[in-house]
């Protein structure tokens, strides 16, 4: 493996731009290219069940009613084409729907849906490898990175959603890589793309949450195509006074490391998650399946569940009382209570009509959610109390979710659960074939072959 490619210290457009301009396969460490493979599993595999459900749908029938045409790119799942901007709108929007994508703490945010959509609609539209996409979204993941290091964690605690935000910037220097802009080309586009971040966390809980995702992926490639067309940008649009580190957050907390130098794709990784839902509410349901399971507790028999966790939780988790699906997976009150009464935290049970479950609303209405102060801010450490009617007091404390570097979902539940999303747009055939394919991404020579069947 050769080292990374060079950088220029002096100012940090530049520096990224180079880096995503010379970066090729070979570069990319070993470790990166298997966590960029299951990332492609897993961010299909969601795509193809958000595109059945409502945003999903709803993204879908616009973007293939603004441009049909037999010359576009798959709005996947649904057997229609699109533009190369609208399919990545529709297919970004999906891939977030359900709240089930994959995250990572080095950006704040869910890091594959706004890279994997454009990703795939110029794959398909240029021909390229496998080669060429895992270098595309190792590009993209390390821009993420790099641009939310100096702001965060305030960006978030101000009220920006990281993965609109963040992953504006990643879908373009992915656009660039299979675009190959030069370096000049990319620092344009990346200027360009400094004028496009938008998601607002107040939107959490509706369906404008995961049309942040297809708008970032949407904004990368407009930005890249733009830059490739001779169109300019300002050359510290993300640094420089009043630009976007400036607006965002008051200004760089502090200086980022030179993309790639450490990887964070190996340095932090990705997260894959187990549960449908808002990644704050993860180790609180798993410490709840804990203490049920180890403890044979009947939901019948619940008194009251205290959880007590971070202030990142506390500003995600904003709906005690859900009135829809996609509330509840912004509820840990609802989530905890799902994690008591179900056999399984999955995608039925946030559905609108699993609000109704009598059992689910009774406990609901018993779990206390509280912040502990002296918890950083976007720690998963949570603390769960259950007390049952007799008057015995269970108590189980986790600090990492499921699915995490540290904890890795096997392949055989990386499958289960890519099959079980992807079969609710193809047949089991169709999803197991495409899982073989999609984990050994590097190996494929036309990425198109790949997206064919779905």
């Amino acid at each position: 493996m050769s080292s990374p490619p060079r950088v220029h210290a002096e100012q940090p457009e530049r520096t990224l731009a180079a880096f995503v301009a010379d970066l090729t396969f070979d570069d990319v460490p070993p470790d990166a290219v298997e966590t960029i493979e299951r990332a492609f599993v897993d961010t299909v595999g969601v795509t193809l069940a958000g595109v059945r459900a409502d945003a999903g749908v709803r993204a879908a029938s616009v973007a293939t009613s603004l441009t049909p045409t037999a010359d576009g790119v798959s709005v996947l799942g649904t057997g229609e084409t699109a533009s190369l901007t609208d399919a990545t709108l529709a297919n970004g929007t999906a891939g977030h729907a359900l709240d089930f994508d994959d995250l990572s703490w080095a950006m704040d945010g869910h890091p594959s849906v706004p890279l994997v959509a454009p990703i795939l609609a110029l794959a398909e539209h240029l021909d390229s490898s496998g080669e060429d996409v895992i270098t595309a979204f190792a590009a993209g993941f390390e821009t993420e990175c790099y641009v939310a290091e100096p702001v965060s964690p305030t960006h978030y605690e101000r009220g920006w959603h990281p993965t609109a935000t963040f992953g504006t910037f990643g879908a373009t220097a992915a656009a660039a890589t299979l675009l190959d802009l030069d370096v000049g080309e990319t620092q344009v586009a990346l200027g360009i793309a400094a004028s496009m971040p938008s998601g607002l966390k107040r939107n959490f809980g509706t369906m404008t949450k995961p049309l942040h995702a297809g708008l970032a992926g949407r904004s990368g490639i407009t930005a890249a195509l733009l830059a490739a067309e001779g169109f300019t940008a300002e050359e510290t649009a993300i640094s420089g006074p009043r630009g976007f580190w400036d607006l965002y957050a008051d200004g760089a907390e502090r200086r980022a490391d030179p993309p790639g130098d450490p990887w964070r794709l190996v340095e932090t990784g990705i997260s894959i998650k187990a549960y449908p839902c808002c990644y704050f509410t993860h180790t609180s349901i798993a410490a709840v399946e804990t203490l049920v399971e180890a403890h044979s507790i009947s939901h019948e028999d619940i008194d009251r569940i205290e959880v007590v966790t971070s202030r990142g939780a506390g500003d995600a988790l904003v709906y005690p009382e859900p009135k829809s699906g996609l509330e509840g997976k912004f509820s840990m009150e609802y989530a905890v209570a799902c994690a008591a009464t179900r056999d399984r935290v999955d995608l039925d049970a946030f559905t609108d009509d699993a609000l109704d479950d009598a059992a689910v609303q009774r406990v609901r209405a018993l779990v206390s959610f509280e912040v502990d102060e002296s918890l950083p801010y976007k720690s998963n450490r949570t603390n769960v109390r259950l007390t049952t009617t007799d008057g015995t007091t269970v108590e189980e404390t986790q600090s990492i979710p499921p699915g995490t570097p540290e904890t890795p979902l096997s392949e055989a539940e990386l499958r289960a659960k890519f099959v079980d999303c992807a079969t609710r747009s193809v047949s089991t055939s169709v999803a197991e074939t495409t899982f073989e394919r999609l984990l050994s991404l590097r190996d494929e020579e036309s990425v198109r072959d790949v997206l064919a069947p779905l």
